[in-house]
């Protein structure tokens, strides 16, 4: 019986079981552009040299519609009849974009601005993440940028059929990258854990997810080794889990701006609100609350993230937070970045509101400046 999911050293060797058990006629291959070559061929290139296949690498590193494009073309120039992703969540996300729109016969455009709705399943798709942090081989949605705006394209088909993670992929990483890689794993767990569509089950998965992350993240980055690359590959995997479910909230609604407008890296800048946005959070009343579950219940779960966050409120929980940061190397204010306060307003003003309904808590304009000016 094959399984969907594969996770542990030594699953990698489990690609080339799948690969033979499809014996597809061409491998439709997505990867990075520089870091397949680097620090990921050797792992795969023995495997692949049995199987013909066509590598696609040619997109930016959040992906935007012309470089779907592009990718949808090469897949339906020959026959493809599986897709093999390799590399961390832009990497996966395109393929899943690429994969179920070249299935569906309208415009690219049309399925992401949601004004046609997707019918057909794309090929067997199988991903294999390269970082620790995105999750995106765990879930049904898939991001795409038309001009700097994020488009989220989200459905049942988009989910891949098998994933394979196996932290061997990620040894050679820099350490910038298992930085905001694994600290957007600890946001998507932590938002996951608060968000108004949290369930039990998408609540047992992130807490597993922050407790692996936060006892490994700050060893994975300085000093790295099997048992907290393991974690860490453990935990990204399993808040990609619980966000499939609950979605994510008010630091994803707002880092959006701050990567595209101001090439801040999307782990990076998901993490510089996010303290603030657990403080605000916990400071829930009667009258304020978005969660249906009422302002008690809200009130309840944040006490328990202090708790996976060994901090006795929230305020110890966002010097926690922060305090993890800056031992990984990361800044911890936008204000660092030396952006200014007209920016600021800018990137208020482009608040992903689809993602911002998901927060317990609600949240004004002027909540959000006060969180990007700290």
């Amino acid at each position: 019986m094959i399984k969907n999911e594969f996770v542990g050293y030594g699953s990698i060797s489990n690609l080339e079981r799948l690969l033979r058990i499809y014996h597809p006629k061409r491998v439709f291959l997505v990867t990075g552009r520089k870091s397949y070559n680097e620090h990921i061929s050797e792992y795969l290139s023995d495997v692949l040299s049995n199987f013909n296949f066509s590598r696609f690498c040619d997109f930016e590193t959040n992906p935007k519609l012309s470089d779907i494009e592009r990718g949808i073309q090469m897949m339906n120039s020959r026959e493809h009849d599986i897709v093999v992703c390799v590399g961390g969540g832009s990497v996966i996300d395109a393929a899943k974009t690429i994969n179920v729109l070249a299935a569906n016969k309208r415009s690219s455009k049309d399925y992401v601005s949601g004004k046609s709705k997707i019918q057909n399943k794309g090929k067997t798709l199988i991903a294999i993440p390269t970082t620790s942090g995105s999750g995106s081989e765990a879930t049904s949605f898939s991001v795409v940028y038309m001009g700097k705006k994020k488009y989220s394209l989200e459905h049942k088909f988009i989910f891949p059929d098998y994933s394979i993670i196996d932290p061997v992929l990620t040894e050679k990483l820099p350490k910038d990258i298992t930085a905001v890689s694994g600290m957007d794993a600890l946001s998507q767990a932590i938002e996951s854990y608060w968000s108004v569509n949290s369930t039990n089950e998408s609540k047992k998965y992130a807490r597993e997810a922050i407790k692996l992350i936060v006892r490994s993240l700050n060893g994975a980055v300085n000093h790295p080794n099997l048992e907290n690359r393991l974690d860490m590959a453990k935990g990204a995997h399993l808040a990609g889990k619980a966000i499939n479910i609950s979605k994510t909230t008010a630091p994803h609604a707002i880092s959006y701006a701050m990567t595209s407008h101001f090439g801040i890296p999307h782990g990076h800048a998901v993490a510089l609100t996010l303290g603030d946005v657990l403080v605000h959070n916990a400071g829930i009343a009667h009258d304020d609350y978005a969660d249906k579950r009422g302002s008690n219940y809200v009130k309840k779960t944040l006490n328990e993230i202090c708790t996976f966050l060994d901090s006795k409120d929230e305020s110890a929980a966002k010097r926690k937070i922060n305090a993890l940061m800056s031992s990984i190397g990361l800044k911890t204010r936008l204000s660092q970045f030396g952006i200014s306060t007209r920016a600021i307003r800018k990137i208020a003003n482009k608040v992903n509101n689809q993602r911002l309904k998901n927060n317990p808590r609600l949240i004004t304009k002027q909540d959000i400046i006060g969180f990007l000016n700290h």
